[in-house]
């Protein structure tokens, strides 16, 4: 989970080069900026523009990551290139992730009145027609262009922007919130200061322009910082962020019997919002003045009669489907899971066999890649988020519907607390959260779910990383009652 949201985060800079009705010549070139994570260097990027012998406008993004997750040093290479016509409609989306593993591609391309988008995710490839974005150039370079124009303080723009790896168009909407001097380069500047905000995403971002349109700095959800650095500068990253350690909520005393407990009772301090409160059968999560309550209580199964497949529900039947990243109709993915499950048609004894399997077949380690079902069942090694990717894979496959649960879950040892983590939950007559990492057919009162669903869900999560604490309270006000 902790790769994915480092990825989704490239994707929400905004692009700040030039304006279509304004002379692009003088601003051709490119731009270098370091790239932090709660303060730590983790990266650099490099934005260009260039206009090519037709006078298309291409707009490129390559970014490095160089993590270093408990020991494990990582590399990541993030590249997009947008091509506009001269009077600036969109043209095509080139997009690709490589990592140690290999690569993704995602790539996109105005076809008539529509989009055709191809995925090439863990060697399989899935074209998609979609409708054609409003995208434009405009969008592109929205506040270069925004701040030649002089606007005021209070001023809002609505733009839009299409996400290959999210299939869809997002729109988002900027305010300017203040206007500041500043000396850059030795001449007084005006440099203003422009909040962004995604609902989709639920990720607001603070953005410094100077008012030629050079974008200075994005802070991205508070912990997030792209800024303008010299190149030799921004290229200066020596793995030292421990992304795993530095996202945690430490506690200050080891929690006893952590996947024993009957329940737990919590206190979470943080940028928690109504998107992150869920509310189910094991846990509750309820403000509690300028903090949060969390409660959770171990599931129990005993008198409840579970579903037997196949599943006829067409509500339920969504969550079998196959998508880029869960390849459910793949013929390797059926196999394995059939020859897993065998005869078997109780949903709960399935979903504890593929748990069990999982779990037993993998090889832990930490991994930075932008993980995929179809991939992992090759390689067969990686940490939560592989294990919690395949285990979903294998469960549509069967026809069990399953989907992706991300938060946090208490770690004991050396640097005792909470720390990302991914799971999954499937429907066997209710929706039941499993955790192939830690081989749990019932996940333990320790996991706090903050997001469910695919990628874009769990953007949602950007926010919290590294800026949550947690109290552990006394068990006499747990409040659910085990189920």
């Amino acid at each position: 989970m902790r790769r994915v949201i480092l990825m989704v985060t490239l994707s929400l800079f905004p692009r700040l080069l030039v304006a279509q009705d304004l002379n692009i010549e003088p601003l051709l070139g490119d731009n270098w900026y370091g790239v932090y994570l709660n303060g730590q260097k983790a990266g650099y990027a490099m934005e260009s523009l260039q206009k090519d012998s037709q006078g298309a406008i291409l707009h490129i993004e390559d970014a490095r990551f160089q993590v270093n997750m408990s020991g494990v040093k990582q590399d990541i290479h993030i590249f997009s290139r947008r091509t506009y016509a001269p009077e600036g409609g969109l043209v095509s989306i080139e997009s690709k992730v490589t990592e140690h593993a290999g690569q993704s591609e995602f790539n996109a391309h105005v076809e008539g009145d529509g989009l055709v988008l191809i995925s090439t995710v863990g060697g399989n490839t899935r074209e998609q027609r979609l409708p054609k974005p409003q995208e434009s150039l405009a969008d592109a370079v929205k506040h270069a262009r925004w701040v030649r124009g002089k606007p005021q303080v209070g001023d809002m723009l609505n733009f839009t922007t299409f996400e290959p790896m999210y299939q869809r168009e997002i729109s988002g909407v900027s305010h300017i919130v203040a206007i500041e001097e500043r000396v850059l380069d030795g001449i007084p500047s005006k440099v203003y200061k422009i909040k962004t905000s995604m609902d989709l995403i639920g990720i607001d971002s603070i953005s410094y322009v100077a008012e030629n349109g050079t974008k200075l700095e994005d802070n991205i959800a508070g912990n997030i910082t792209m800024r303008i650095e010299p190149e030799v500068r921004a290229k200066d990253v020596d793995y030292k962020n421990d992304v795993i350690v530095s996202n945690a909520a430490m506690i200050d005393k080891p929690i006893e019997k952590p996947r024993d407990r009957a329940s737990i009772h919590l206190r979470l301090h943080g940028p928690l919002g109504p998107d992150h409160l869920f509310n189910d059968d094991r846990q509750s999560i309820a403000a509690a003045g300028d903090a949060f309550d969390f409660h959770a209580t171990r599931i129990r199964m005993d008198g409840f009669a579970t579903a037997k497949l196949p599943i006829q529900d067409e509500q339920l039947l969504r969550w079998t489907k196959p998508t880029v990243f869960v390849q459910s109709d793949d013929p390797k993915l059926i196999a394995k899971a059939k020859e897993i499950v065998g005869d078997e048609t109780d949903s709960m004894a399935i979903s504890r066999k593929l748990c069990a399997w999982v779990n037993e077949n993998m090889r832990s380690t930490f991994s930075a890649r932008l993980t995929n079902a179809l991939e992992v069942l090759s390689s067969m090694e990686g940490d939560c988020t592989e294990h919690s990717i395949l285990f979903i894979g294998l469960a549509r496959a069967i026809g069990l519907p399953a989907q992706e649960v991300a938060g946090l879950i208490y770690v004991a040892g050396g640097q005792p607390g909470f720390y990302f983590h991914q799971w999954a939950k499937v429907w066997v007559g209710k929706w039941i959260e499993v955790d192939p990492t830690f081989d749990q057919a019932l996940a333990d009162v320790t996991h706090i779910k903050l997001a469910e669903g695919d990628l874009l869900k769990q953007a949602k999560l950007i926010p919290i990383i590294g800026n949550l604490k947690i109290e552990v309270l006394p068990d006499d006000a747990a409040a659910p009652t085990a189920k």
